[in-house]
């Protein structure tokens, strides 16, 4: 089975298209062709020399063979789109258009079809939560689907960018900042929000779903124009033959989108492997400029993940702002930035301001434990179920020697655990040590904050709010929220409830 499919999308690569080589794809005259052959070309490009690739497997029941295309007659595809239409206020109208649409989709448009579907565990959560915050159907998320192929880096010849294709007029006037180091048009939460303004925008002009979308492809002027040709009718489909060529097949691309995805099990499409889960993502925004590569060098994350799932920013560069910067990416790591953010200003300084670092350099020594006493004070340690680990913050005048010496390590141990890429440190900095040695883990009392001065702040949960758009709104990680709110579901938030954000 798996080696069917990678023939497949070799031969759909070689013989349908070039495979882009760098740089932001760009989309030829036939917008949502070309979506479709660039998402074929890219998801071969990243998967397609991965070993491992694992698929979920057709349900047992339906019994279809390997790559089995199935077909339906009309009156099952008119059935289905009924039943999707009792729960969305689209008229997903049954006519030859859709059904002609449909049944090209099932047969031709299979590999999108899965791609997209892998795809969707990225951004349809937050889609639907946005979409939800605004009242808006649901539905409109396959919206994305032709309009980039969930790839907010794709562009059109005639500018347009990002998951919900802006043109730059377009983003500029809903918000959507444009500068040397970023483009907000690809940045998926930003973008996602200006979209549904603009989708209520339009429904609030005609009152009708499908105009509204046939609006967001066409531009308002040219529907406008279409409604008057046509005697003034108020609905798409009386309006659709005085429009575009490429609007008047807009909307059905759209329903057969909808239905394919909704019924992919139906007909035997198996979703590709997604690269990461919404869920699995965790943010934090960076009070200084960084280069993605300090990042790299500090935790272990990969450069071109990094950009992948940051793809507003244009350059390998995030600049300092106000507001901050935030990225996306594993919890795995943004856990690790959280805890060594200290340490991650301080090495973009030791490599591209090296004059202004201060020398903090711990001298090389001897891998072995050495016995010493000193009289460092740790932080009240958080132990693991085995008590030896411990959290220990830097003093002046320390080393990681003599640090090591304390805990019984060793220097490349401490280093590895921290994801050290030098022996460099700083007065402040937090280290955490697993130590093989009974440690004396009193500390100094430490004063209670000023009260006064640092006093709790509470925010009241939102109708379409989620924990990690609290979380970014405020300046803080979903970890660092969760930190401030013990006990809270972060999946299962409550009108009117506090969340403690400072």
């Amino acid at each position: 089975m798996r080696f069917v499919l990678l023939v497949s999308c070799i031969l759909t690569v070689s013989l349908g298209f070039a495979q882009p080589k760098s740089g932001t794809p760009v989309l030829g005259s036939d917008q949502f062709v070309n979506v479709v052959e660039q998402s074929l070309a890219l998801y071969y490009a990243e998967y397609a020399d991965k070993q491992g690739n694992s698929y979920e497997a057709v349900i047992d029941a339906l019994n279809y063979s390997d790559g089995q295309i199935v077909e339906f007659s009309d009156e099952v595809y008119c059935q289905r789109l009924k039943e999707m239409n009792k729960l969305t206020p689209f008229k997903l109208e049954c006519n030859e258009a859709t059904l002609s649409t449909i049944r090209f989709f099932a047969a031709k448009r299979r590999g999108f079809a899965r791609i997209v579907l892998g795809r969707s565990t990225l951004y349809f959560d937050m889609y639907e939560a946005k979409l939800a915050e605004h009242g808006l159907p649901l539905e409109l998320k396959y919206l994305s689907v032709i309009e980039s192929g969930l790839r907010p880096q794709v562009k059109s010849r005639a500018g347009a960018l990002g998951l919900w294709q802006f043109m730059y007029g377009t983003g500029k006037m809903f918000g959507l900042k444009d500068n040397s180091y970023i483009d907000e048009r690809m940045d998926p939460e930003k973008a996602t929000e200006a979209a549904c303004r603009y989708l209520k925008q339009l429904y609030n002009i005609y009152g009708d779903w499908n105009l509204a979308l046939a609006a967001y492809n066409a531009g308002p002027g040219n529907v406008n124009k279409a409604i008057r040709r046509s005697g003034n009718k108020t609905t798409y489909w009386e309006v659709r033959p005085f429009l575009p060529k490429e609007t008047q097949g807009y909307v059905p691309n759209f329903i057969a989108a909808a239905y394919l995805l909704t019924y992919h099990a139906e007909h035997n499409i198996i979703p590709a492997e997604a690269p990461i889960h919404y869920a699995e993502l965790d943010t934090i925004c960076l009070s200084k400029g960084i280069h993605m590569s300090t990042i790299s060098k500090l935790v272990g994350w990969s450069e071109e993940e990094i950009k992948s799932l940051n793809p507003i920013y244009k350059l390998s560069y995030i600049p300092e702002t106000t507001p901050k910067q935030c990225i996306y990416g594993p919890i795995k790591y943004i856990g690790k930035l959280v805890s060594l953010e200290d340490s991650l200003y301080r090495l973009e300084e030791s490599i591209y301001n090296p004059s202004r670092t201060p020398a903090v350099v711990a001298p090389v020594i001897d891998e072995t434990p050495l016995v010493g006493t000193d009289s460092t004070q740790t932080e009240t340690p958080g132990a693991t179920p085995a008590g030896n680990t411990f959290y220990h913050k830097v003093q002046s005048g320390e080393t990681l020697g003599n640090i090591a010496t304390k805990y019984g390590t060793t220097i490349n141990k401490i280093m590895t655990l921290n994801g050290m890429s030098s022996t460099h440190i700083y007065v402040g900095q937090r280290l955490k040590i697993e130590s093989t040695k009974t440690v004396d883990t009193d500390t100094t009392p430490v004063a209670k904050p000023n009260t006064t001065a640092t006093q709790a702040k509470y925010y009241t949960v939102k109708s379409g709010d989620t924990f990690g758009k609290i979380a970014q709104r405020h300046g803080k990680s979903i970890s660092q929220l969760r930190q401030l709110n013990p006990g809270i579901n972060i999946d299962r938030l409550r009108l009117g409830q506090k969340l403690r954000v400072r």
